[in-house]
């Protein structure tokens, strides 16, 4: 099948296919905003299967009790008794070409007697927070880009375009989605060598959006999207070592804003260096700090172009890999993840391209983001040397906290198609707790005052 744009979402020159230029700033009309909710889903998606029905309607995502969440807060997998309708490696790779990326192509070739994709039946999990969608709906007429396309204004929440009309908006959508309000995690990251062998980081992550702070005060203006804070537990010879970003909505105004504690130094110090193509955080040069959470920060260095939708084997409803029974080197292996606990669905996908603006500078000078219709998260990601040479593939696990209706990752991968080498992030299988989507924040707990304390050993 060849890529192409949805009809339906194209009616009445309501999605321009093109670049953002500097007069498209205006939200959508009343009567565009209507379809959210009746031919589309709230958040934007095309509510209809497919013509052959691989890809079913969207029925309003599963229930809050689809499955038993145990005492650690790990999810029980509503798909457990299903088996893969087929696999796909090297040998039939070819016979789905038309679905897979060329990043998934290129994982085939360069492991072609291990990659491999276990297909299973197509389920639209998710959904979100009433209050959530009922913002969304808001954003639809209200929500602008500010000059340049650089931050957003009257923007409430999640999903400030649901129907997006430029690529920049589409991913907008991305930075912006919603995970929670409020959360705090336990993961590790490994960088395995080509023949698997690896040691972990272990980070506790703390991620609050400003309006979910416990002390948040709506009259006081504020330019903070969301907050976030990450320190280094293990090994030794990194932990208390902290990382404290404040992610700003319109950085024209104020770019982000980013310190980092030294436990060694005893020192606090402003880190504009993460941001970008700056180095990520123990990450044996692996990933960019924008690589984080497959694409973060601020988007001003790329043309965004909306190329359309296709249809797409993506990773989906990654329960088994997120199973706290599996060890971690259960799923770390030689040039890739254990794909045996892999889990890809066929679902519709926006294909956004970014392509390096004349006279900046970023390793990575043209990425291609396939975007799942259903929450707005990047599911993989094709990255671009300067010479026009695939060079790293992202592939975003996912799976959907139906108790507390946050679509999120389970794990992030990085392959590095060249080195043989690839970077894994997110995983927490051995730890004392899952995501705690009940943490609690004020802003005094994300001030550079409050880093000394973070990084105590």
């Amino acid at each position: 099948m060849k890529m192409k744009a949805t009809k339906s979402l194209l009616q009445s020159g309501a999605l321009a296919l093109s670049m953002l230029s500097a007069s498209v700033m205006a939200a959508v009309s009343a009567d565009e905003a209507a379809k959210l909710g009746t031919s589309l889903t709230p958040v934007g998606a095309e509510k209809a299967g497919n013509a052959d029905g691989s890809i079913p309607e969207w029925t309003g995502g599963l229930p809050q009790n689809a499955g038993a969440v145990d005492a650690k807060g790990f999810l029980a997998d509503p798909f457990a008794n299903e088996k893969p309708l087929f696999t796909i490696t090297a040998q039939n790779a070819d016979q789905y070409k038309d679905k897979l990326t060329p990043g998934q192509q290129a994982l085939f070739k360069r492991y072609p007697e291990t990659y491999k994709m276990p297909v299973y039946t197509t389920h639209r999990t998710a959904s979100l927070p009433a209050k959530v969608l009922e913002d969304t709906k808001y954003n639809a007429t209200n929500t602008k880009l500010v000059q340049g396309g650089n931050g957003l204004e009257n923007f409430r929440t999640a999903n400030p375009f649901p129907i997006p009309q430029n690529g920049l908006e589409a991913i907008w959508n991305h930075i912006t989605r919603y995970r929670g309000g409020s959360v705090r995690r336990l993961v590790t990251q490994a960088t395995p060598q080509p023949n698997g062998s690896y040691s972990l980081v272990y980070f506790q992550d703390e991620f609050t959006f400003r309006t979910s702070l416990k002390d948040y005060d709506g009259s006081k203006p504020s330019n903070v999207l969301f907050y976030f804070k990450q320190r280094v537990t293990a090994p030794a010879r990194l932990a208390g070592n902290v990382l404290l970003v404040h992610e700003t909505l319109d950085q024209v105004k104020e770019p982000r804003l980013a310190w980092l504690y030294n436990a060694g130094q005893r020192r606090v110090r402003r880190a504009p260096q993460v941001s970008y193509d700056g180095p990520g955080t123990a990450a044996d040069g692996l990933r960019t700090s924008d690589n984080f959470d497959m694409y973060n920060g601020a988007p001003d260095r790329y043309d965004w172009k909306l190329v359309g939708k296709q249809e797409l084997y993506i990773p989906y409803n990654s329960y088994r890999l997120d199973d706290p029974k599996l060890k971690y080197s259960d799923i770390i292996k030689a040039g890739h993840i254990n794909q045996d606990l892999a889990r890809y669905e066929l679902h519709r996908v926006w294909h956004v391209t970014a392509t390096l603006k004349q006279g900046e500078r970023h390793i990575y000078a043209k990425r291609d983001f396939f975007i799942d219709e259903d929450t707005w998260q990047a599911a993989e990601i094709d990255h671009y040397d300067g010479r026009g040479t695939l060079w790293r593939v992202a592939e975003a696990h996912s799976q959907y906290y139906y108790d507390k209706q946050v679509p999120w990752y389970t794990l992030e991968t990085l392959y590095d198609v060249l080195s043989g080498r690839y970077l894994a992030l997110g995983m927490k299988n051995e730890e004392k707790q899952a995501y705690d989507f009940n943490y609690s924040a004020s802003e005094s707990d994300y001030t550079p005052a409050a880093l000394r304390q973070s990084g105590v050993r």
